[in-house]
């Protein structure tokens, strides 16, 4: 089990493994919030190789928080396409114009007012305030967990609401001080711990931060009473004589900034953010070196740590609960033609991939004909009747609760004024025009098999 001490050294070794081996990603190069913000956004449940094209493109188009507070739904949507979950994008949009409205366009750095923005949850939060403004705050994504449940060897599914709450207790205790950075061993001994719990405590019941760390409240805790004057003038005790510099006003006599990459001369090497260095350190160790399947425990700055390691049981953690399968539903949808032009119909704001425009459709019931189904459905969605021609293609996309198949074919619009009966727009769009509108990816297949087609 492991000391306070070797925590520490926990800490020590895994930020200096990722000051040497961190990805060069766009977003580590700012601390402008708003751009690590999007960032954030975007890669919750995507990759980053995804995210990186869809970030430079959004910041191109939204490059201020103003700039997107001032856009339109179909805006943000269309150069959000292909990233999916685009309520994501609704929500950063809506959040962008609360800053706007509610804190003259300064993104807050206070966890209450950051935690009460439109789909900022705990991790955002977390991740968001301690990279951006060194908040000592902990981001547990899905990396994270994986890393710490394998340092805690913990064997319980992951997806309980128990063992959730022991993670996070444990991400929150391991997230270092930013005034105290004991990165070398010139300051070891005496040093002021980086957190006040071993991993030792974490896996008896620790149920929050250590050494009057902070949560994102409302819904995850109240922030703490933070740190005292005797801990303050310990802090310096230890990182006197040029081992350690301090950070802000107290780091210089001209009042160096808090996060300055530049540290005094003949000073040891620190980092400058020590809890958003460290958050992205544990993230970037699960992407890279700790990963679900074949962890390279050989390549790991910190396995002599691990206890599942250590027990050769790295492999079976963490353990998650069987999913169900993944249901699987066909829908018919139609390229409907109208005087040389195509029916596009925009999904209601409340249905999945709300705010998108599609090819109209619906889905299959048991023993209807593909046709049928097609016909049925733009009765429903527009009152239009149309006549189901030739198949045009299948497409098939999964989300992650759903598998669908499209069965596209073309067809020709009847007599009659469209009527938004289950759409909150339709519109006749000439053929060169639909790739101005967002559309789901499904739907992105349908038009490049349609101009294939010729």
């Amino acid at each position: 089990m492991l000391t306070k001490f070797n925590t520490i050294r926990l800490q020590r070794h895994l930020l200096a493994w990722f000051r040497k081996n961190k990805r060069d990603l766009p977003w580590r190069r700012t601390r402008d919030p708003y751009r690590i913000w999007v960032s954030e956004v975007m890669l919750q449940q995507t990759q980053v190789a995804t995210a990186l094209p869809h970030y430079r493109r959004f910041l191109a188009r939204f490059p201020t928080v103003e700039a997107l507070a001032e856009a339109s739904d179909q805006a943000v949507l269309k150069v959000w396409q292909g990233l999916g979950y685009y309520r994501r994008a609704m929500n950063l949009r809506a959040a962008a114009r609360a800053v706007v409205r509610d804190h003259g366009g300064r993104i807050p750095d206070d966890p209450a007012a950051f935690a009460a923005l439109p789909g900022v949850g705990r991790y955002t939060c977390g991740a968001v305030l301690s990279i951006a403004f060194g908040r000592r705050l902990a981001a547990l994504d899905g990396n994270a967990v994986r890393v710490i449940a394998r340092w805690l060897a913990l064997t319980q599914t992951v997806d309980r609401p128990a063992t959730r709450a022991k993670l996070w207790s444990a991400a929150e205790a391991l997230v270092p001080e930013r005034g105290a950075v004991p990165f070398s061993r010139r300051c070891e001994k005496g040093a002021v711990p980086l957190s006040g719990g071993s991993l030792e405590q974490l896996t008896v019941g620790f149920s929050g931060n250590s050494r009057g760390g902070q949560s994102c409240p409302p819904r995850h805790g109240t922030p703490g009473h933070g740190r005292s004057a005797a801990g303050k003038t310990a802090r310096r005790a230890a990182c006197e004589k040029g081992a350690v510099p301090l950070y802000g006003a107290a780091a210089s006599k001209k009042g160096t900034a808090p996060f300055s990459e530049k540290p005094e001369k003949g000073a040891v090497p620190f980092f400058s953010n020590p809890p958003g260095d460290w958050n992205q350190a544990v993230m970037e160790l699960g992407a890279t070196v700790c990963l679900p399947r074949g962890p390279r425990c050989g390549e790991c700055p910190v396995c002599r740590h691990c206890r599942a390691a250590a027990k050769g049981i790295q492999d079976r953690i963490p353990a998650r609960r069987r999913r169900k399968p993944i249901p699987h539903i066909e829908v018919g949808a139609g390229i409907i033609w109208r005087h040389g032009r195509v029916l596009l119909c925009k999904r209601r704001a409340d249905a999945m991939l709300g705010g998108l425009w599609e090819f109209p459709g619906g889905k299959r019931r048991p023993g209807e004909s593909v046709q049928r189904c097609i016909r049925r459905e733009l009765m429903e969605e527009c009152a239009l009747p149309v006549t189901v021609g030739k198949h045009l293609i299948d497409v098939t996309h999964t989300y992650t609760h759903l598998r669908v198949t499209l069965r596209v074919y073309h067809c020709r619009a009847g007599a009659g004024r469209l009527k938004l009966l289950g759409c909150d727009d339709a519109r006749w769009v000439r053929p060169q025009d639909i790739a101005r509108y967002p559309l789901p990816a499904a739907d992105v297949k349908i038009l490049e098999a349609l101009f294939s087609a010729g």
